[in-house]
């Protein structure tokens, strides 16, 4: 970390001292590596005072974590800047890497050794100027005198204006995790309940016997065992209570928080789909007025770069020894950022929206969650055209429901990436991110970085939040992101990946035996063993409660009318089975015609 000297050190130390703050900067980077956008404002000192930190809980009325427009914040500031600094500015940039450095975070301590930021801030060299697209008057800092620390702040900031838009990241978040926090009640109840109706009282329908523990019928309905150690381990996640910070209030029980000095949420993205990429920055942006460490970033390749947002664009040239397409881009994006252990990074997919209340759980996830080092949430595919093809929401909906199971069981029990990690919903501190980094070479970095991450001591908690996406919008789409998927984790060195996509493979024989044993069952009509019938029941049962729990939350938390939401049961318990068989036939595909490269699916 670099910092600039003035040419009368006198006259910047008493200006300095007038503006209570210094600035700082990382002079470091080469212009062709630099992030090519301005980050939209300076991040400013004495926290204490101006941004002090919320000491509420998930319960109480977050009040304080209203938006401010009470202030009336100029679209510019007539404020001057400090003594030592210039006060002409250039009228527009040459090209995109001339632009000038932007003011990072220094993660200083204070001088009697605390642990709360000191956050000091030394000018650069050349100081920050808005572009002419911002409409902030031409030779106008993005800084100045402490009088106006607050109005230049709201100015650059791209949040400015963005608090009387209509928002569109909009959920029912408090609702669905306040149901979920109850609902593993439900699950245990239905499920054992559903289990014993289909063993004993459709048993006989079933042809069900208590006299043969084997008969040669059980050699092609062995198929319908295979999936049971996927169902075991979701049974289990979905009823052992799913734990929630319902009724915990942070402050009346004296937690003290975890530092924070910026909290990046980035949407990482190629860039070629103009629209999901402005379609998430609308969504956003107006996030950094929320609370003065947050940071909306959009994370892309190169050439695809967006004006008017803070837009953070991978050069071509840039290489490392392993890590390409995201994975690249994201390494890069850590090693310009230059993260501390009191930075945390979002990562979103450029379809994902995170709305308000799930953004306040993350904070409170930083700041109480002191055991664990990353964490993830849930993820729901209702944001973009649900519904609007009845296959793919039905088809997404297992995802939904496997992350209220097995990834619930995962990161409120376990505290470790057994089962992987998504790369969207990513929420890593810095000390994770400079440990593990993203120089893997995998189709599932995600993944792989999660399972580094555990190998190096890392902890995962669970954040009780919701982050809402998108479904695939063809077969193909569907089929490919599965195929990536399945090969990704397959190619990872270590045991456990190799053993979940062994059992995944196992889903292609339990679907030929399930379409096998109708025409069998007519031509040689053996009874089933009821123990045998019981452990197929459980399965089944389990299965396709997952595909009921994933349409009933996602219709819930979109607001959908009582009446809609009970006509998708039976329309989920329909359209699964083609689910199932798509699912099928997207691991045969990935046998067959392995992917070379990443596929980046239309959305």
């Amino acid at each position: 970390m670099s910092t600039t000297t003035t040419d009368t050190p006198a006259a910047a130390a008493a200006a300095a001292q007038a503006a209570s703050s210094s600035w700082t900067a990382d002079d470091s980077n080469a212009a062709d590596s630099l992030p090519q956008q301005g980050d939209g404002g300076a991040h400013y000192a004495n926290r204490d005072s101006m941004f002090a930190d919320s000491e509420v809980g998930s319960n109480p009325n977050f009040a304080d974590f209203q938006y401010s427009t009470s202030a009336g914040f100029p679209a510019t500031t007539s404020a001057p800047p400090p003594s030592f600094l210039p006060s002409t500015a250039p009228q527009s940039y040459p090209n995109a890497t001339a632009m000038p450095k932007r003011f990072m975070t220094s993660p200083l301590k204070d001088s009697s050794g605390g642990s709360e930021s000191a956050d000091t801030i030394i000018p650069l060299s050349n100081p920050v100027f808005p572009p002419p697209s911002t409409g902030i008057a031409a030779g106008t800092p993005v800084h100045s005198a402490p009088s106006g620390l607050a109005s230049a702040r709201k100015a650059m900031s791209y949040a400015f204006g963005a608090e009387k838009e209509e928002r569109t990241n909009k959920g029912n978040t408090k609702i669905v995790m306040d149901l979920l926090s109850e609902m593993w009640i439900f699950n245990l109840l239905f499920l054992m309940g559903a289990i014993y109706f289909m063993t004993f009282y459709l048993g006989k329908l079933q042809s069900y016997d208590d006299y043969y523990l084997w008969n040669t019928g059980c050699y092609w309905k062995i198929g319908w065992l295979l999936p049971l150690p996927y169902t075991l381990i979701c049974l289990f996640g979905l009823i052992l209570p799913y734990r929630t910070p319902k009724f915990l209030n942070y402050a009346a029980e004296g937690i003290k928080k975890r530092r924070l000095d910026n909290l990046y949420i980035v949407t990482v993205t190629k860039g070629d789909n103009k629209e999901a990429v402005m379609r998430a920055w609308d969504a956003h942006r107006h996030l950094e007025a929320f609370h003065p460490a947050i940071r909306v970033h959009v994370l892309t390749d190169e050439p695809y770069f967006f004006d008017g947002i803070n837009c953070y664009t991978c050069p071509k040239n840039y290489a490392t020894a392993n890590s390409k397409y995201k994975a690249r881009a994201l390494e890069w994006y850590r090693q310009t950022m230059k993260f501390t252990e009191h930075d945390w990074i979002l990562h979103l997919d450029e379809e994902s929206v995170i709305d308000d209340e799930s953004v306040k759980r993350v904070l409170e996830f930083i700041w109480y969650q002191k055991d664990y080092h990353f964490g993830q949430g849930v993820i729901l595919y209702n944001q973009y055209k649900y519904w609007s093809n009845w296959v793919f929401t039905v088809g997404d909906a297992i995802r939904v429901g496997d992350d209220l199971s097995r990834f619930q069981l995962q990161y409120t029990y376990f505290h470790r990436p057994i089962f992987g990690a998504h790369g969207s919903f990513l929420l890593n501190n810095g000390l994770v991110e400079n440990a593990v980094t993203w120089d893997l070479g995998s189709l599932t970095e995600d993944y792989q970085f999660a399972v580094k991450a555990w190998d190096r001591g890392f902890r995962c908690g669970k954040i009780c939040a919701l982050v809402r996406e998108q479904s695939p919008l063809d077969v193909m789409g569907f089929l490919k992101q599965r195929r990536r998927w399945f090969v990704g984790i397959r190619r990872l060195p270590n045991f456990l990946p190799k053993l979940w996509a062994f059992f995944w493979s196992l889903g292609i024989f339990s679907l030929y035996c399930t379409i096998a044993s109708i025409p069998l069952g007519f031509l040689f009509p053996y009874t089933t063993p009821r123990w045998f019938g019981f452990l197929k029941d459980v399965s089944f049962v389990t299965f396709v409660y997952l595909y009921l729990l994933g349409i009933f939350v996602q219709d819930i938390d979109s607001g959908k009318h009582p009446l809609i939401v009970f006509i998708h049961m039976p329309m989920t318990l329909v359209l699964q089975y083609v689910c199932v068989v798509m699912e099928g036939c997207a691991v045969m595909y990935a046998i067959v015609a392995p992917p070379k490269d990443f596929d980046v699916i239309k959305k």
